[in-house]
């Protein structure tokens, strides 16, 4: 059920209110990302406003915000360069539609498979990420163009101002409630700046620094309907298909582990296949609007959480002011002092960054401290995508390791001369070597009983396991008898197969990941 809003006009005033403090800072950062990716700051624009109010009406997450992102755009910086950026608006409607396909197909789900030590790996990465953007602001072009640090009494006013806005941000709510302290901080430093006359960076200044344009400013008109001007052949598609791919993998990654992330801010749980879904419909009509595309953004969604937005108008406000700002407010954005943007964001990274994972040092298993330092760094240093991927496949060898030394054997001899091997474990492709290990048919006694009642085989490398071992024994002349293995091993077994006792009353009922057919 469609939901704008909670009950009541507090409510909808948070939801307003968090809304305009989110849209102001997406501007600078859309524009940075556009900039990245090698378009036009408009592009960016688009793209934010287009993702925001789309994901907010149709996505899986009430309070989250989308938009143009920076894991997103440096994927897009090749094939800007090399094809041009209607290749560009071609990748992002086809990655929409790999997006739309993922949810389609309940993919979304997966997400849930992502350890914890990657949760905090990431959220402390990507803390990091945020943090080291800001310190572009301490930036300015010199007289040839290039950038260099700020000094002397720039320097000092730049940092008066952070430090004036965060102290609002963190004094304001013990005060009142009744507006966000981020808006306040804003609008105060704003004012401040203006009425004193300060020598303070504005907007407008980043737009001229990073495009070089004297000129430069985010005033435009509304998204027009635009196809793709590339030729509809194969080798267009072999150009796209591969930077498609990339851009809704990383959509999605940053997009569910940003919903999982507000799902524990607010007790509350999003719906990751109706994401997927926002998601790709949002960047599909990206392509065909001429927007750079996107996906979640974690800072703007935590200043929006934290400003006491939590339903999908919150996200509707944030687009709509900012196309607003856009059409007609484009001159008062760009007064804003980036100091006081800077601060919004510094007061982001300290609420993002887990600081309590400093306290597991030493509680926690090594590997998983191995694993969240590992995804941080990668975050960081590399890309967001590819530190999950990394962090989930180390933390599932890391599961496998530990799992495999867990495969036992009890062994007994009974009146008879018969041994028996009585195991206990999970039998898979990281326990065979074990399993192997716990025989001896050299010299064993001339009948062998196995016994897998406190044992289980989970895959295929676990039934070649337990045909070679009938395989050792029959070479060695030896009697082996298998019991209590499930009635689907004992249809995929070969060699094995006529060695097992059935006892159907017995015998354990579950299912192996074998893809052959029992």
């Amino acid at each position: 059920m469609f939901q704008l809003t909670c009950p009541g006009k507090q409510c909808v005033k948070n939801d307003v209110l968090s809304g305009l403090t989110v849209a102001l800072a997406l501007v600078p950062e859309a524009v940075a990302f556009a900039f990245v990716a090698g378009v036009a700051p408009l592009v960016g624009l688009y793209a934010a406003f287009m993702m925001g109010i789309i994901t907010a009406v149709i996505g899986g997450r009430p309070g989250m915000i989308s938009g143009a992102t920076g894991a997103m755009a440096v994927v897009m910086v090749a094939l800007v360069a090399e094809h041009g950026v209607e290749y560009l608006f071609a990748a992002v409607l086809l990655a929409g539609l790999l997006q739309i396909t993922a949810g389609l197909l309940r993919l979304g789900k997966f997400i849930r498979m992502v350890p914890h030590p990657v949760m905090l790996g990431f959220v402390n990465g990507l803390a990091i990420v945020i943090f080291l953007a800001q310190l572009k602001q301490f930036q300015v072009a010199d007289e040839n163009g290039s950038m260099i640090w700020l000094s002397g009494s720039s320097l000092w006013t730049m940092l008066g101002l952070v430090a004036l806005t965060m102290a609002i941000i963190h004094f304001l709510p013990k005060l009142t409630a009744a507006i966000p302290a981020s808006l306040a901080a804003i609008v105060t430093v704003t004012l401040l700046v203006i009425l004193l006359d300060l020598d303070a960076r504005s907007v407008q200044d980043v737009l001229r620094d990073l495009s070089g344009d004297p000129m430069a400013t985010i005033a435009g008109g509304l998204p027009t309907f635009h196809l793709p001007m590339v030729p509809l052949t194969l080798e267009t598609l072999q150009i796209i298909l591969p930077y498609a791919f990339i851009l809704a993998g990383v959509g999605l990654i940053e997009s569910l582990l940003t919903m999982s992330l507000i799902d524990e801010l607010t007790e509350t749980r999003g719906r990751g296949n109706k994401e997927c879904i926002g998601q790709g419909v949002g960047n599909t009509v990206n392509g065909l609007f001429g927007g750079m595309g996107g996906c979640a953004m974690i800072g703007q969604s935590m200043i929006n959480i934290n400003s006491g937005g939590r339903g999908r108008l919150s996200g509707i406000s944030a687009a709509l002011f900012l196309l607003a700002f856009i059409l007609v407010g484009s001159s008062l954005i760009e007064m804003i002092p980036v100091a006081a943007l800077v601060g919004v964001m510094f007061m982001v990274v300290l609420g993002t960054f887990e600081w309590a994972s400093f306290r597991l040092l030493g509680r926690i298993p090594v590997a998983d401290t191995f694993v969240g330092i590992l995804v941080a760094l990668i975050t960081v240093f590399a890309d967001l995508a590819i530190a999950v991927i990394v962090g989930v496949i180390v933390s599932a060898l890391v599961f496998a390791w530990k799992h495999a030394k867990q495969m036992q054997a009890a062994t007994q001899l009974d009146q008879y001369g018969k041994k028996f091997y009585r195991l206990k474990g999970p039998l898979f492709f990281g326990s065979v070597q074990t399993f192997a290990d716990l025989f001896d048919p050299k010299n064993d006694p001339h009948e062998v009983i196995v016994d897998f009642a406190e044992a289980r085989v989970y895959d295929h490398s676990g039934l070649e396991a337990i045909d070679a071992l009938a395989d050792r024994y029959m070479r060695a002349g030896k009697a082996l008898h298998i019991r209590h293995l499930n009635q689907e091993c004992q249809n995929l077994l070969v060699k094995a197969g006529d060695l097992v006792e059935v006892n159907m009353m017995e015998d354990p009922i579950y299912r192996v990941a074998d893809d052959r057919v029992a």
